[in-house]
């Protein structure tokens, strides 16, 4: 039997630098859009919300689903950097919840989560990223608990509960 060559192993070529821009300016107007014009506006709208053609955005999220899913990713990086800031701040217990519904209130229009009418997301990375908010949420709280400036039965979801709705 003849021996198959052997396969040189995929390269990845590095998203170049104005790529990443684009897809961020793409998801911010995205996000923005949905905010105003509700879930069922034209995906062309977005484009040129962003200041692209139709194709640019495609090129980037191959359907509505695709889109979606990388803004409520994206979402998720949004919260976590928040809390992260907070942290690095020095603020606790609920001075911190305090400066993160502040600050969720500031980003609203760029949160497309579950809660606010994104698809709820099962894969690991979003699972991880909902698992790292709520556990920077419950140390902010059990800072506050110790300090007695948070009730005992507060907790990570009542938070995130109350910054949806807000």
């Amino acid at each position: 039997m003849p021996s198959r060559p052997e396969q040189s192993p995929v390269r990845r070529r590095a998203v170049r630098s104005d790529a990443l821009f684009n897809r961020e300016k793409i998801l911010a107007a995205a996000a923005e859009t949905l905010a105003t014009r509700g879930q069922n506006v034209p995906l062309a709208e977005i484009a040129g919300a962003a200041g692209f053609g139709v194709g640019t955005l495609y090129r980037g999220f191959p359907d509505r689903t695709a889109l979606m899913h990388a803004l409520e990713h994206r979402a998720y990086e949004l919260l976590y950097g928040v809390l992260t800031r907070i942290a690095e701040s020095g603020r606790t217990g609920a001075d911190a919840i305090e400066a993160f519904l502040l600050e969720i209130l500031e980003l609203s229009e760029q949160l497309v989560l579950p809660l606010r009418g994104a698809p709820p997301l099962t894969d690991s990375a979003a699972v991880a990223a909902r698992r790292r908010i709520n556990d920077a949420l419950e140390r902010f709280l059990d800072e506050g608990r110790t300090a007695g400036t948070v009730r005992a039965e507060v907790n990570a979801t009542d938070i995130i509960m109350c910054g949806a709705m807000a």
